[in-house]
């Protein structure tokens, strides 16, 4: 293949890619017992390196933001019942549940991870690729990070009656973790626009850009995924149960936000809002309030739904140039 044809290929497929980088490096790191000390020096190094690459995904992706569009939408209110009913129907088998089924709970509980979490910070970066309106996509995200924060210290100890959470304590630290990566940038990305519009319009004439951070975040978030897959006490049969629980949810949540959005003139949108979630705030809440091994259903979730991505980012390029 030709360094032109590398180059194209890289383009059209930047998110597996991502994902296969940043699996094979942290596979290599696993496997190589004298990488041993370089990688204990590097995982500090990534901690702070993946939430700096979304800020600046973020920042990129709000400074061609219509502030003015920001306003709620009906769109908005369908995607955000469709969550909450989802949420109540896997919250009530869980207590319907008999004490001694464990795996099955555990199986739910990383399913409910994936559906109670917030719309992901960077759903507006996919949402711009697509042709959707990155303004209404940023109030949903927006919206949907205030009814997470207040529906997991609601739900969540209803599942794990061993773990005690306090709703303000909780409902102040998840917003918090969340407008630390979207508010500000939201709010820089305003203050650039609007003060510094050479800075803006050269940020604006680098294509993609936005995209191409958010894909270096993406192998960051892999190579983390897959060391808590490895290092998992969960049995094999339970793990490869999540993974095809979550593939399955990634579809459900996929079609029924597309659905709402045709009904509703923005199928784009409510189908990305809906089925691109916050897998970081995820695994997070699932190691703070229920069992860890719960964690792995968001684990998988961000593999799933961001190969989904790539399929329609793939079918929207040759519908452009039919």
């Amino acid at each position: 293949m030709s360094s032109k044809g590398v180059i194209r290929f890289l383009k059209d497929w930047t998110l597996p890619v991502a994902i296969a980088v940043g699996t094979t490096v942290y596979l290599t790191f696993y496997f190589v017992p004298q990488l041993d000390n370089l990688g204990n020096r590097l995982g500090p190094v990534m901690d702070v390196i993946f939430p700096m690459m979304v800020f600046v995904t973020l920042f990129i992706t709000f400074c061609k933001v219509d502030f003015h569009q920001m306003m709620p939408h009906r769109w908005h209110a369908g995607v955000l019942i469709a969550q909450l009913l989802l949420v109540a129907a896997t919250v009530t088998a869980i207590l319907c549940l008999p004490d001694s089924s464990t795996s099955s709970k555990l199986l739910l509980e990383a399913v409910l991870t994936c559906i109670i979490g917030p719309s992901a910070a960077a759903a507006p970066v996919v949402t711009g690729k697509l042709g959707g309106n990155i303004s209404t996509m940023t109030t949903y995200v927006i919206l949907s990070s205030v009814v997470s924060a207040i529906l997991i210290p609601l739900v969540f100890p209803l599942l794990e009656q061993t773990v005690h959470v306090d709703f303000l304590s909780a409902f102040l630290i998840i917003l918090q973790k969340v407008s630390t990566v979207l508010l500000l940038p939201l709010v820089l990305g305003w203050l650039v626009q609007h003060y510094w519009k050479a800075l803006c319009s050269y940020i604006l004439s680098v294509p993609n850009l936005s995209f191409y951070t958010w894909a270096i975040s993406l192998s960051i978030t892999t190579g983390i995924t897959v060391k808590n897959i490895v290092h998992s006490a969960a049995s094999l049969s339970l793990l490869l149960s999540i993974a095809a629980a979550t593939l399955l949810l990634c579809f459900l949540q996929f079609a029924i936000g597309r659905g709402i959005g045709r009904r509703l003139g923005e199928e784009i949108n409510a189908g990305q809002a809906l089925f691109q979630k916050n897998t970081a705030l995820s695994i997070w809440v699932a190691y703070m309030y229920l069992n860890p091994v719960a964690s792995i259903g968001a684990g998988c979730y961000v593999l799933w739904q961001n190969i989904i991505n790539s399929l329609e980012l793939w079918q929207h390029r040759k519908s452009d140039e039919c």
